[in-house]
């Protein structure tokens, strides 16, 4: 296995597929513009952003210079700006219908590599719609741009990687045959987020936790991932993916296995993926119609937000009249192994909610004791709640006496907030992968057991539960949901917990 940390100071050459697309635009550009100027990348470095429009060097420079200035998270200072664009080039090439112009690729990183003092790593990332994906990696090792085996020649794929599994495995297959999987670094920019990595941290290095991390000690786990938004011009994207595929079969899933596996032998790439893969693994599945009773879909209807109409998910454009793509669900999943036996693993996801937030909830059990003494009766149970956006950080829960002679319970949050303690100077995920892409850090990125073993769970649902979204459009735009999520709650026993963790700042947006 590559040792990513005795690696730090390669020379790197940055080739991006799709350099002129929004995601380049939005979220790379900033990125590497603040891995520059952080000084986290080498001085020998080298940017080429791959686009079939007609422009020089210096025409996309400027294009990259005001997507910078609109998405840095600090603003920009000229002097690093200068120094990130002496870095980046422009090279138009057909890379799909005209496989002979990777002979120009080659040709051209030869040259810019030529004058490196190291062994360069060489990352391609792949920032194109997902047909191109498989016809670029076959290229790249055909022209003997990425060579199979070489630990310096490495391939960032976005998501979608498939549209369902029998895709995913051809897809898989294809890159398979040009390089080794610790080549590959399929994201899931969630991964990147500074509270899905603290995870392992909150887990493992406090000792007050993970000894109670069982069945005996916790009630339920609910995660959340809901947003205002909805398909924002993106329904021919959304007929095909919906909820299941946009968001439960990597996002969710990925937080679900973080939250649930067993601790690693060590904190490396491999140790910590075999664990995710043994939780994703012990997911029961819904194998029939009768196992989709702990299963709502929904889709929304016409409704309003923040008091103007919008219209419902039938009446975007590019999504057929008559839809049937869910675009909320909310589920009861089970880890059946020992540490987790019992406990329901609540999720739901949604768009055009009534707010915007990615958590979780891990709800304590309550003691057994404490009905017997009155004074602590009805006394809501311990949580601890990890919030990935918008108010990142970490809020726990506890009950104690409010002060004065007579015995008065209340509620206390210890609450930790991460844009308040940083001042909002907190790297995007995308820094962070494209970081730990280049020191070779596999950990941050989906393993294709991890991938295969969602989409079997998520194929499951879309097989056998699709009865379950009947009567949609069945919540109206700006609400909480269909009811039928919260019925589902009721008859456990139990009900969403609704945390609203303060966030205070320019970053305490509604990021996806």
């Amino acid at each position: 296995m590559l040792d990513y940390q005795e690696t730090p100071n390669q020379p790197l050459t940055l080739v991006i597929f799709g350099g002129t697309g929004d995601l380049t635009h939005r979220k790379l550009m900033p990125a590497l513009y603040h891995l520059m100027a952080d000084r986290r990348l080498p001085e020998e470095t080298a940017i080429l952003a791959i686009g079939r429009r007609g422009m020089d060097s210096e025409a996309y420079r400027q294009q990259a210079r005001a997507s910078i200035e609109r998405f840095s998270r600090t603003g920009v200072e000229e002097e690093r700006l200068g120094r990130f664009m002496e870095r980046l080039f422009y090279h138009r090439m057909e890379f799909v219908s005209e496989p002979d112009s990777y002979e120009g690729l080659r040709k051209i990183l030869s040259e810019r590599e030529a004058g490196f003092s190291a062994p360069t790593v060489r990352l391609f990332f792949l920032a194109v719609a997902p047909e191109f994906f498989g016809p670029i990696v076959e290229q790249l090792g055909q022209r003997g741009l990425a060579e199979r085996g070489n630990p310096n020649h490495r391939v960032m794929i976005e998501k979608p990687f498939g549209s369902d599994l029998e895709t995913a495995r051809t897809l898989n297959q294809t890159i398979a045959n040009v390089l080794e999987e610790r080549q590959v670094y399929r994201i899931d920019h969630y991964l990147g987020k500074e509270m899905i990595r603290n995870i392992l941290a909150i887990r493992f290095a406090n000792s007050l936790f993970e000894p109670l991390w069982n069945h005996h000690y916790i009630d339920n786990i609910q995660i959340t991932s809901t947003e205002t938004l909805g398909v924002q011009g993106r329904g021919a994207y959304y007929e095909q993916a919906g909820i299941l595929k946009d968001m439960l079969q990597n996002h969710l899933l990925q937080m679900l296995a973080l939250i649930t596996m067993e601790p690693p032998v060590d904190l490396e790439p491999e140790s910590v993926r075999d664990e995710k893969v043994k939780a994703l693994r012990s997911l029961r599945r819904f194998e029939d119609e009768n196992s989709c009773g702990g299963i709502v879909m929904g889709q929304y209807g016409a409704g309003e937000e923040q008091g103007k109409p919008v219209p419902g998910y039938r009446q975007e454009e590019a999504v057929d009249a008559n839809s049937r793509t869910p675009t909320y669900i909310a589920l009861r999943a089970q880890v059946d192994n020992f540490r987790w036996g019992g406990v329901p693993i609540y999720i739901r996801a949604g768009k055009r909610l009534d707010r915007s937030r990615t958590q979780i909830v891990i709800e304590f059990k309550r003691l057994p004791g404490v009905n017997f003494y009155p004074d602590f009766e009805g006394q809501p149970p311990n949580l601890l709640v990890i919030e990935v956006q918008p108010a990142e950080g970490m809020y726990f829960q506890i009950n104690l006496k409010r002060p004065g002679n007579d015995f008065v319970m209340e509620r206390v949050e210890l609450n930790y907030s991460q844009h308040s303690r940083f001042q909002g100077n907190v790297p995007e995920a995308y820094e962070q992968l494209l970081l730990e892409a280049w020191r070779g850090n596999a950990s941050l990125f989906t393993s294709w057991d991890e991938l295969e073993h969602s989409w079997r769970f998520v194929e499951g649902i879309e097989h056998n539960c699709s009865g379950q979204n009947a009567q949609f459009p069945n919540y109206a735009a700006g609400g909480r949901g269909p009811e039928g999520a919260d019925r589902m709650m009721a008859l456990d026993g139990r009900k969403w917990w609704e945390i609203e963790l303060p966030c205070e700042g320019t970053n305490c947006d509604t990021k996806s």
